[in-house]
């Protein structure tokens, strides 16, 4: 998996990345106004980026426990511009289905790698302009629609650069699709353009990449999938005075949080492992409390 790093889509588990193509550039701080939150996060993310989707327990987590020190800027980073490069082992779309289903056993994370052989997207570009465009609206709920973007990619396998695809995770978010299809024309294209300008600026070369800074712009860099508390970890030097808040570990009140959970995240979330946390939304399923959608690398569980 680890043969040629400068292919996009060959995401190596061990690093925790997915690494774009750039122009060797000396990286620059960036400005990171806090406004009245004590840490702001920017981060760099993809759709159709596997190990962003493998951080979603750590950073389902960190809102929990941390939300209310926290913002984090949501940016867009491109990692699929074409498919006009043949590098790493992947030369055309079949070639990513391995690697993904590698990527969700790694992870722990429900992913289909089939959606590359039977519906490949072309691009990220069109799922990363839509979520700008969600932005522009609600950034909450833009946050929200990329969650589902990317559950109808990983276990749906439907091709998000697909516009009736994009309608649909709008439709589910409760986003104004009119006004998103008006955006994703227009405005959001500039929107997304600055992403990529302020990511070539910041010295993004993968995904996740989260920068965090406090009121005095003294910064900390979270590179790649990690463990939970590296996260924690960089919140705390910046802000020490923040207190941990505890979670309720009532199972169906946490999908009143987060509608769908995956066995990883309830794990990640409980401090429990992860056979302990599929015996639990298991009972609940069989229990008529829950609903199950599983494809053959895990399941996704979903309040009534």
């Amino acid at each position: 998996m680890n043969e040629n790093k400068t292919n996009p889509l060959l995401c190596d588990p061990v690093s925790g990345t997915c690494e774009i193509i750039t122009n060797q550039i000396t990286p620059e701080k960036a400005n990171i106004q806090t406004g009245n939150i004590p840490v702001k996060i920017i981060y760099y993310t993809d759709p159709i980026c596997s190990s962003c989707w493998g951080i979603e327990p750590q950073l389902r987590k960190l809102k929990l426990e941390y939300g209310d020190y926290i913002s984090i800027d949501y940016r867009m980073g491109g990692l699929l511009p074409d498919w006009n490069y043949n590098s790493g082992g992947i030369s055309k779309p079949a070639d990513v289905a391995h690697h993904w289903d590698e990527a969700s056993l790694h992870y722990e994370m429900p992913i289909d790698g089939n959606v590359w052989l039977e519906d490949p997207l072309d691009s990220s570009y069109p799922s990363c302009i839509a979520v700008k465009a969600a932005q522009i609206q609600d950034k909450e709920k833009a946050v929200k629609f990329m969650r589902v973007l990317r559950e109808k990619l990983y276990l749906e396998k439907k091709n998000i650069s697909k516009w009736e695809n994009i309608a649909e995770a709008a439709k589910i978010t409760g986003l104004n699709i009119e006004k998103l299809k008006e955006d994703y024309e227009g405005d959001a294209k500039k929107l997304f353009q600055d992403d990529l300008n302020l990511a070539k600026t910041l010295g993004v070369r993968g995904f996740p990449t989260m920068f965090f800074a406090d009121e005095n712009n003294n910064q900390l860099t979270v590179y790649g999938s990690k463990p939970y508390i590296s996260y924690e970890n960089a919140i705390l030097a910046l802000f020490p005075e923040a207190k941990k808040k505890i979670i309720n570990k009532d199972a169906v009140s946490m999908f009143e949080i987060y509608p769908t959970l995956t066995p990883k995240e309830y794990a990640v979330i409980n401090n429990i492992s992860y056979p302990e946390s599929q015996i639990i939304l298991e009972e609940l399923y069989e229990k008529g409390k829950l609903d199950k959608k599983s494809i053959k690398n895990g399941s996704l569980y979903s309040r009534k």
